[in-house]
């Protein structure tokens, strides 16, 4: 996913070069924030998280072995960040501070819920949620998803399928059926 053009940026930005950092993030800003609010379901949140990411990025460049394989290394950075912020809001929330209405619930069968397809993707695992959007969403193949990741190409394959069972669970339940 890194042509010539885009190789010398990078490479200027690892040098400090701000005017290239600058063309990364104008160029990556938008996957990013895609893939963030995908995962954590809160825009605000997501542009908070988008920030902080590019500046992780801005300050770990340096380290960056192969400009080749920028695009994997950004996404693990966002998909880590992101994993980090979820288990910190798990974690904030106690047994019994949620109320029986903050999570909807789908085993009524209430034929006028109606479930947004982002509401469904909250319900499932962020590694779940992760795959269906790396690929379902954003159309990377499972090598790539795997190199992005760093799990097998097997395991990508089976948390596509079971991601895709529980949303399609998720969904039913929450249009009544």
């Amino acid at each position: 996913m890194v042509d010539e053009e885009l190789s010398k940026i990078i490479e200027r930005a690892r040098r400090g070069n701000e005017e290239a950092f600058s063309e990364l993030v104008t160029r990556f800003k938008g996957h990013v924030f895609r893939h963030t609010y995908g995962l954590l379901g809160d825009r605000g949140e997501a542009e908070d998280a988008a920030q902080e990411i590019f500046m992780k990025v801005y300050f770990a460049l340096g380290k960056l072995d192969d400009v080749h394989a920028f695009y994997s290394w950004l996404m693990r950075i966002v998909s880590n960040l992101c994993k980090d912020k979820l288990k910190q809001r798990a974690r904030s929330v106690e047994i019994g501070e949620m109320s029986n209405e903050t999570v909807p619930d789908f085993s009524a069968r209430d034929p006028n819920l109606k479930v947004s397809l982002q509401e469904a993707l909250s319900h499932l695992s962020v590694d779940h949620r992760e795959i269906l959007l790396l690929h379902d969403v954003q159309g990377f193949r499972y090598e790539e998803i795997a190199e992005q990741t760093g799990i097998p190409i097997g395991t990508v394959k089976s948390r596509l399928f079971s991601a895709r069972m529980a949303l399609r669970k998720i969904w039913n339940r929450g249009e009544g059926d």
